[in-house]
């Protein structure tokens, strides 16, 4: 820590910096005196207009009135348009939500469309498959024929037939599921 040294006030110096101060302030107020502007002289003139000063204050009262309404109107405007951009923004994210639903419903009907023609095809090839093992199991035409049976009554024929008949409406099935497939 450092000492520190006190001077004593020197009074003839403070008293003579206390009068140039005084000295300077009486100054500027005489400065001030005679700077003062004067009385300005104007020549009479009528103000306001031709509206006399009720008509004015009616006005102005009018003005008022159409100001708060101006106000309200605005803000009634501000609310209508951010609730249409709120209302436009939902049924931007509707649409987006009813097209994934879509897609996702589209996706599931050809799931399943390949599914039913997976199936319909399975079962033609094992119907197939057993009308061929009950073919092969059935003894022939000509080695055992019953008597005065046309060759339409024989089990061959019938099944034959049966066979034809399963392939016809499994075709025309097939037919129309891609007829189907293709309007979509």
């Amino acid at each position: 820590v450092r000492p520190c040294a006190m001077t004593t006030p020197n009074k003839m110096r403070r008293s003579q910096l206390q009068q140039n101060a005084k000295k300077e302030l009486d100054d500027l107020e005489r400065w001030k005196e005679e700077h003062r502007p004067g009385p300005i002289k104007l020549a009479p003139q009528r103000l306001g207009g031709k509206k006399s000063e009720a008509q004015a204050r009616q006005n102005q009262q009018i003005m008022l009135v159409q100001s708060k309404y101006q106000q309200k109107h605005k803000r009634e405007e501000y609310v209508k348009a951010k609730k249409a951009a709120e209302e436009a923004e939902i049924q931007q994210k509707k649409a987006i939500q009813r097209e994934k639903a879509e897609r996702l419903e589209a996706k599931k009907r050809q799931q399943e469309m390949q599914r039913r023609e997976l199936f319909f095809e399975d079962q033609y090839h094992k119907t197939n498959e057993l009308l061929n093992r009950l073919d092969f199991g059935l003894p022939k035409n000509d080695s055992c024929q019953t008597a005065n049976r046309g060759p339409e009554a024989t089990a061959w024929t019938k099944s034959h037939s049966y066979k034809q008949a399963l392939r016809e409406d499994e075709n025309r099935r097939l037919e129309e599921m891609k007829q189907e497939q293709r309007r979509k």
